[in-house]
């Protein structure tokens, strides 16, 4: 019961320290900032974006970057091999919330045959017969069954997320089959190595985003958003709305006003009347 107490009173000192860092953190705010609807929290998130950068750089840059130079790739395919086969335990199962049973039939396969026949995953044998890997989650699966993904947010440590993935994380956390891991030892050491290699992965992409972006927070998020709304809708997002298409389409015609009628003849145009005699009036006499 103590234990359980310090822990959590260490966890809430942990938070708040890492809060009051962010907000004493010094990101370059815009002057528009907050304006984009999607990202109501943007003078909060940049804050939180700029002391992810700093723990990046001081700490898990330069160990992906070790770790890419003097691991061989042989074995840091192997590695991520891996923990993609990990992975594909939780792919099936959302895939099956989604309502995809082909797809989840076919992770499941992948999951057996390159546990066995690819060495516990070192070898992407699937793919090579034609099972392709997917790349699902909960907040995926939530964002298919109509959520909306409401505000970005950028979490301390594990960077930039949605409310909607922010919950999608979360079931995560109880659907990877390496926090079943045990002995406590070799979790962590699965954990760490994942975060690693996961990192390292990212280095080509990091160089992309520092020679083409111009506001580095900015970019990230855009391009989050942008990729989740693709995965959700399996690569085929609808249109977003284009207001120059509504400018090209002619407005409908407006009717011809009717003409005036003259007092007596109602409302039938006078191009539809026809000259007749009064009723009482007599016939002319025939010309003598």
């Amino acid at each position: 019961m103590f234990g359980c107490a310090y822990h959590m009173h260490s966890a809430r000192t942990l938070l708040l320290t890492v809060i009051a860092l962010i907000v004493a953190g010094c990101a370059t705010i815009p002057p528009n900032v907050g304006q984009n609807p999607a990202d109501p929290w943007e003078r909060y998130n940049r804050h939180a974006s700029e002391f992810n950068d700093r723990i990046d750089r001081a700490v898990l840059k330069p160990v992906a970057q070790g770790y890419s130079d003097y691991v061989p790739e042989p074995i840091r395919d192997c590695v991520g091999n891996v923990f993609a086969n990990f992975y594909d335990v939780p792919n099936a199962l959302n895939n099956l919330l989604q309502g995809k049973p082909v797809e989840a039939v076919s992770d499941i396969c992948r999951v057996v045959i390159n546990s066995t026949v690819g060495l516990a995953g070192c070898f992407d044998v699937a793919s090579r017969m034609g099972l392709q890997r997917s790349d699902e989650d909960f907040g995926q699966t939530l964002g298919k069954w109509g959520s909306g993904p409401g505000p970005y947010f950028v979490w301390p440590f594990l960077g930039p997320s949605t409310v909607r993935d922010s919950v999608g994380r979360v079931v995560g956390f109880y659907t990877d089959p390496v926090d079943y891991l045990e002995p406590v030892r070799l979790r962590n050491s699965m954990l760490g190595t994942r975060l690693v290699d996961t990192r390292a992965s990212l280095l080509p992409a990091e160089r992309l985003i520092e020679g083409a972006a111009l506001d580095r927070y900015q970019f990230i998020r855009d391009g989050y958003l942008q990729r989740r709304n693709n995965q959700i809708h399996d690569g085929n997002p609808p249109r977003p709305k284009d207001y120059d298409d509504e400018d090209d389409v002619d407005p409908p015609a407006k009717p011809a006003p009717a003409a005036s009628a003259k007092p007596g003849e109602g409302s039938v145009p006078e191009t539809d009347k026809r000259v007749e005699a009064p009723a009482n009036k007599p016939s002319p006499a025939p010309a003598r």
